[in-house]
């Protein structure tokens, strides 16, 4: 399980595809906002597969987080 307190601000939020989603601006409230085509954006914390170094890497691909928000 991810801790909300791994995760900083202007870390690169990447699908499990590894394409770019977004940059982190907060955890508030167990989801995570992000910034994404200039744009803010909410994912679940729970969608959160892993964090290696500077990256945050979701359960799902680019394509499907970025889908959820149209």
């Amino acid at each position: 399980m991810i801790k909300a307190s791994q995760i900083k601000e202007h870390m690169e939020v990447k699908g499990s595809d590894g394409k770019h989603v977004g940059t982190v601006l907060a955890v508030e409230h167990g989801r995570l906002r992000l910034a994404s085509g200039g744009m803010d954006h909410d994912i679940d914390i729970e969608m959160i597969d892993a964090i290696n170094g500077d990256t945050v890497r979701l359960r799902k691909t680019a394509q499907e987080a970025v889908r959820t928000w149209h």
